[in-house]
């Protein structure tokens, strides 16, 4: 499955997990997702966030990066996976 495709496919389930899309970059390639009530975003994206953005935007945030082709099967574990990042994240936040 094409980058585009696969990040359109990882989207598409973490809204189906409950997510909303908060933002799309001007690029066009990264989408931002959150949970009502949740301090923490997830981010999928064709290209890693450079240390600046990082600066700029320090709000905890889970990456799920898709920048090749993959597998739908890869993509799936990589959502599941940041679907996990995030639960634990959130937990974490809300018992500071």
């Amino acid at each position: 499955m094409s980058p585009e495709a696969g990040r359109a496919l990882a989207v598409r389930l973490l809204e189906e997990a409950g997510f909303a899309l908060r933002a799309q970059a001007a690029r066009g390639d990264s989408f931002y997702l959150e949970k009502p009530g949740s301090p923490v975003s997830i981010r999928v994206s064709g290209h890693a966030r450079t240390p600046k953005r990082r600066r700029q935007y320090p709000h905890p945030t889970i990456g799920i990066l898709i920048d090749r082709p993959l597998s739908e099967a890869a993509i799936r574990a990589r959502v599941a996976e940041a679907i996990g990042g995030h639960a634990r994240a959130s937990a974490r936040a809300h018992s500071l």
